[in-house]
C-alpha cells in the first residue's frame, strides 16, 4: 500500500473484480452513455402520418433535434432548449432525492421510496437493487438516463406555445411526484408492482406511459394553439427528422440492451428485438401512409420505427424474436391510428406524444402478458425463476399487466394535470406565452436566439400580396409588383426579423434575419 492509499476509505480499497465482472460494468457504462445520446436525438425527430389526421405530424420521443425538426422555424430552438434544460433539472433532482425515492430498499410502503439515499448517501459498491451483476453507484447513473429521456419526451408538449421557466419548475415536481413513484412500483424490490409480478423490462410504465399520458395532460392544461398556427403546418427540416430517428434508434440499443445489466445473452436478445420490431413497424406505417397519399413518406417510416422502438421498451428482454416481429406490425398499425385520439378528445397534443408513447407502451406491456418467455428471461443467469406469459401457460400475467397499465396511466394523467394547473395559477409562472409571443415565435420571446436565419419562399415567389397586407408602407413591395424599373433599381430595403403570419402556401415567409434585399423586376412583373 502506498502513502496515498493509507488515507483512503476502507470501502474504496476493495477491488470490484472480486464481486463484479469488469466486462459487465464496462457494458453498462457504455449503455448509459448511449441512452444519454438519445437526449439530443429527441429534439430532432419528427413523425408524420398523412393517413391519421389532416396534416398530422408526430414527433417522438424520445425528447433536441427531433422536436426541432418538426416545429416551425420560429420555435425550433426553443424545443431544443427545453429538452436540454429539462435534462439538467432532472439530473439535479435525481442526485438530490430522485434515486432514493425510486429505489431506496428500506422503504416498505410499496408506493414510493424514502430519503435514506439522499444525495447518493451510501450508494457505492453494494449490489444494485436491480441486479447483483453491477454496483449500486453504476445502477443509479444508468437509471438517471431513463429519467432524463422520459422528461425529455414529455416536455415536447409545450410545442410553440409553452414558456420555458414554468416547465422547469414542472420538471422538478413531476419527477418527484410522478416518475419516482412509477419507477418504485415496477422496479423497487418493495414496489407493489414488482411484488405482484409485473413484467416491465426497460420502462413501459415509468418511461412510456409516464411521458405519453403526462404529455397529454400537460397539453390539455396548456390549451390548443391558435387555429391559424395549425393551417398548412409542416416540419421545417425533414433531414433532422431522419437524423434524430436514427440517433434515437442507436441510443435505444443501449437503453434496452443495458437492462439485462450485464454483457450476456439476454442483452443480445433485447438488442435483436430492438432491431426487428422497429423495422417491421416502420414498413407498416409507411405502407399505411402510402395507401392514403400514394407517396413513400420518409417521416412516415420514421414514425413507425419509433412506434416499434417504444413497444420494445417494455418487452425487449422478454420476447422471442418472432414475437417481436408481430409486435412491430401491431404497433405500426395501432399507433398510426392512435393519432386520431387527440382529435376525438380535442386536446392539442402537438407532437402526438400520446400516440407514440402511451399507445406503444401499452402494446409492449400487453405483449409481455401473452408472449413473455421464461427461456428468454433466464438468459441473464440471474432471473431463473421468473414465469413468462401465456406462452408459458401463466394465464394470470395478462390481467396483472392490464391492471398495472390502468394504475400507471390514471395516476400519471391525474397528478400531471394537477401539477400543471397548480403551477399555472402561480403569478409569474403561467404555462403559456402571450398570443403575441405565440405569433412571433418562442425563439424570440423566450430564447433571443434562433436555430436558423433564413428566407423561405413557398411555391409562388411573385405573389407578394402578403407584403401589401402586412406591411402597408412597403415601398419596395409596391415597386416590385408594379414593375417600376426607374425607381426599383435603386431600392434597397433593410429587413429585420420580418414576420408574415399569413398561413397561405403562396406566402413569402421571411424571418429571424438581418438582411439587405435588392428587388429587381422581371418580365413576369411588368
Amino acid at each position: 500500500m502506498t502513502y496515498g492509499d493509507s488515507f483512503a476509505k476502507p470501502s474504496l480499497l476493495k477491488r470490484e473484480s472480486s464481486q463484479f465482472d469488469r466486462g459487465d460494468i464496462s457494458f453498462i457504462i457504455l449503455a448509459g452513455a448511449m441512452a444519454f445520446f438519445m437526449i439530443p436525438g429527441l429534439g430532432s425527430r419528427v413523425l408524420f402520418s398523412p393517413c391519421s389526421a389532416p396534416a398530422s405530424f408526430i414527433p417522438y420521443l424520445v425528447p433536441a433535434f427531433l422536436y426541432s425538426g418538426l416545429s416551425r422555424r420560429k420555435s425550433a430552438l426553443s424545443l431544443i432548449m427545453v429538452v436540454c434544460a429539462s435534462n439538467t433539472v432532472c439530473i439535479i433532482q435525481w442526485y438530490l432525492w430522485g434515486y432514493s425515492l425510486a429505489f431506496s430498499p428500506t422503504a416498505t410502503n410499496g408506493f414510493i421510496g424514502n430519503f435514506a439515499n439522499f444525495g447518493l448517501k451510501n450508494v457505492l459498491g453494494a449490489p444494485s437493487p436491480g441486479s447483483p451483476l453491477i454496483p449500486d453507484l453504476l445502477y443509479s447513473f444508468y437509471q438517471m438516463e431513463f429519467a432524463c429521456v422520459t422528461i425529455g419526451i414529455l416536455v415536447g408538449a409545450i410545442a410553440e406555445r409553452g414558456r420555458l421557466l414554468p416547465v422547469m419548475v414542472f420538471t422538478f415536481l413531476w419527477m418527484t411526484l410522478v416518475y419516482c413513484p412509477l419507477a418504485c412500483w415496477a422496479w423497487n424490490v418493495n414496489g407493489w408492482g414488482y411484488k405482484w409480478g409485473v413484467l416491465d423490462f426497460a420502462g413501459g410504465g415509468p418511461v412510456e406511459l409516464g411521458s405519453g399520458f403526462g404529455g397529454l395532460a400537460y397539453g390539455w392544461v396548456l390549451g390548443r394553439r391558435k387555429e391559424k398556427e395549425l393551417v398548412n403546418f409542416r416540419p421545417h427540416n425533414v433531414a433532422m427528422v431522419n437524423l434524430g430517428t436514427f440517433i434515437l434508434w442507436f441510443g435505444w440499443l443501449g437503453f434496452n440492451g443495458g437492462c439485462a445489466y450485464g454483457a450476456n445473452l439476454r442483452a443480445i436478445m433485447a438488442i435483436w428485438n430492438s432491431m426487428l420490431s422497429p423495422a417491421f413497424a416502420g414498413i407498416v406505417w409507411c405502407l399505411l401512409d402510402y395507401r392514403s397519399e400514394r407517396k413513400y413518406s420518409m417521416v412516415g417510416f420514421c414514425s413507425g420505427s419509433i412506434a416499434g422502438l417504444v413497444a420494445t421498451t417494455a418487452a425487449a428482454g422478454y420476447l422471442q424474436p418472432w414475437a417481436s416481429v408481430i409486435m412491430g406490425i401491431v404497433s405500426g398499425v395501432v399507433c398510426n391510428y392512435g393519432t386520431k385520439v387527440k382529435s376525438i378528445l380535442g386536446i392539442d397534443d402537438a407532437f402526438d406524444i400520446f400516440a407514440a408513447h402511451a399507445v406503444g407502451g401499452i402494446i409492449g406491456l400487453l405483449f409481455n402478458g401473452i408472449f413473455a418467455s421464461h427461456s428468454v428471461i433466464a438468459l441473464d443467469g440471474v432471473n431463473l425463476n421468473v414465469a413468462g406469459g401465456w406462452v408459458d401457460h401463466n394465464w394470470k400475467q395478462l390481467y396483472i399487466q392490464f391492471d398495472y397499465i390502468c394504475a400507471a396511466s390514471g395516476y400519471t394523467f391525474m397528478v400531471t394535470a394537477m401539477i400543471a394547473k397548480a403551477i399555472d395559477m402561480i403569478p409569474g409562472l403561467q404555462l403559456r406565452t402571450t398570443p403575441e409571443g405565440e405569433s412571433v415565435g418562442l425563439d424570440e420571446v423566450e430564447i433571443g436566439e434562433y436555430a436558423n436565419d433564413y428566407i423561405e419562399v413557398r411555391r409562388h415567389f411573385y405573389d407578394l400580396s402578403a407584403f401589401s397586407e402586412n406591411k402597408s408602407n412597403s415601398t419596395a413591395s409596391d415597386l416590385f409588383v408594379s414593375g417600376d424599373k426607374n425607381r426599383s433599381s435603386n431600392v434597397r430595403k433593410s429587413v429585420h426579423r420580418l414576420r408574415l403570419e399569413d398561413s397561405a402556401p403562396e406566402t413569402l415567409h421571411e424571418k429571424n434575419i438581418d438582411a439587405v434585399i435588392e428587388l429587381q423586376p422581371t418580365s413576369e412583373c411588368q
